[in-house]
């Protein structure tokens, strides 16, 4: 297997000091000028790293650490945001590598199962594979990350300095990560000929990941521009409850039509529970009723009509049981994993491109309609200034209440004057009377 070994001391990166560029900017507690504090953070790459059990087969060989130049502190977040525009304009898609999304609970096995991947890719010489976090708030990894989260964005300083808590810290790193995952993309792209596989693995909250803004930014920046598949991975021993096993069929199922990309089920600790009363629930609803006849329970009745709603997303499921200890089923997760990247390609890149085409359309008509507003308030001012529309319609417009108010004040001086005037001849006229009185 071709493997890039391990970076030198000396040219392993650092992990940037965020409190020196917190003290350097102006604090906010917005989110979106957490985008701005964060933005010009810079995303450190590693070389692959060897799996424990292969480090003194293939020994120690010169680093090769791929470096990325920086675009400068001081760069715009849009121009950032602007790298990630999802169009039918890119012509830079590539067949390979293919990006594995690994998401599952907390507690199904995916960091494990993802060091059992990465051991796999090392020690086939036909595979050659990329690994990125996405997690950081874990401590260690048991496999080298070749982009990490963590060299980028410091969980708990995060947390700290914005006052958040676990979760609320987890998902602005995450936040601040997409910002610059441009820059994560171009990496890729400059070794997709060296690459077969690109592994991610994802927060053990499930929700942070598939259900934010950066998790959708993610999973369409990788969508649009190589082929991508979602590993949902399932805890086999808990899921021998039928009610249990529903609900992560009810996540996988909404996990499905949320991302709209190819999916497979991974029965993980298949060494601990066979899958297989997993896949005979699946295709025989009988079976499944059955095993939830000794349940009378208001759940069981419940889970009793879902299976009856899922019996259409199981025919078009892939799975496969594996174990993240001993290494079974590794082999049918690949094969699974190739026949949805070329579903992917048939199918799902399809429905992407009419997606994309309509987005742009709409961005299109919009764009012509405020040019078209525009042209339509400068023929009407004919040269004049132009005074901004506040959007509150049925109103009188400004000009013409300034131009009312002057008129008010105009009168009211006017007939000041003439209150004045009045005033005065009265004044003449008692005069003349005393006058007359005098005399």
């Amino acid at each position: 297997m071709e493997v890039d070994p391990e970076p030198s001391a000396e040219s392993k990166p650092v992990e940037m000091d965020l409190e020196d560029q917190v003290r350097r900017r102006r604090r906010t507690d917005s989110i979106g000028n957490l985008f701005s504090l964060f933005g010009g953070f810079d995303v450190i790459v590693h070389g692959p790293c060897l799996c424990p059990a292969q480090e003194d087969a293939k020994g120690k060989g010169m680093a090769d650490c791929e470096e990325k130049e920086g675009k400068g502190k001081g760069e715009e977040l849009a121009d950032s945001i602007g790298n990630l525009s999802i169009g039918s304009g890119r012509t830079n898609f590539k067949k390979k590598p293919v990006i594995i999304l690994v998401i599952g609970m907390a507690g199904t096995g995916k960091t494990t199962f993802m060091h059992r991947l990465v051991c796999h890719m090392q020690a086939k010489s036909n595979m050659r594979g990329y690994v990125l976090n996405l997690d950081p708030a874990v401590m260690t990894l048991p496999f080298g990350a070749n982009i990490d989260i963590r060299d980028t964005v410091r969980y708990k300083e995060v947390m700290k300095e914005y006052g958040l808590g676990p979760n609320g810290g987890i998902l602005t790193s995450l936040n601040l990560f997409s910002t610059k995952f441009d820059e994560v993309i171009s990496v890729i792209e400059r070794r997709a000929d060296q690459l077969d596989y690109v592994l991610v693995d994802t927060p053990g909250q499930i929700e942070i990941f598939t259900w934010s803004a950066s998790g959708a930014i993610i999973t369409e920046a990788f969508a649009s521009t190589f082929p991508t598949v979602v590993a949902y991975v399932v805890d086999t021993p808990r899921s021998t409850n039928p009610v249990t096993f529903m609900s992560n069929m009810m996540y996988a199922c909404s996990i499905l039509y949320k991302t709209r990309l190819p999916l497979v089920l991974t029965f993980n600790k298949v060494d601990v529970a066979k899958h297989e009363f997993a896949i005979e629930w699946m295709q025989d609803f009988e079976a499944f009723q059955t095993a939830l006849d000794s349940d009378s329970s208001y759940t069981s009745s419940f889970t009793r009509s879902l299976s009856l709603v899922l019996d259409e997303f199981y025919k078009n499921l892939r799975s496969v049981g594996v174990s993240a200890v001993s290494g079974t089923g590794v082999e049918a997760f690949f094969e699974a994993i190739e026949a949805s990247a070329n579903e992917y390609m048939e199918t799902y890149r399809a429905d992407l491109d009419k997606r994309i085409a309509e987005k742009e359309r709409l961005e299109a008509e919009r764009r012509n309609e405020n040019m078209e507003r525009l042209r339509r308030d400068m023929e009407k001012s004919k040269g004049q200034t132009v005074v901004l529309s506040t959007g509150l319609k049925d109103k009188i417009p400004s000009s013409e209440m300034m131009g009312d108010a002057d008129e008010e004040e105009e009168d009211e001086a006017l007939e000041d004057f003439r209150i004045s005037e009045d005033d005065d001849d009265e004044d003449e006229g008692e005069d003349d009377e005393v006058t007359h009185l005098g005399y």
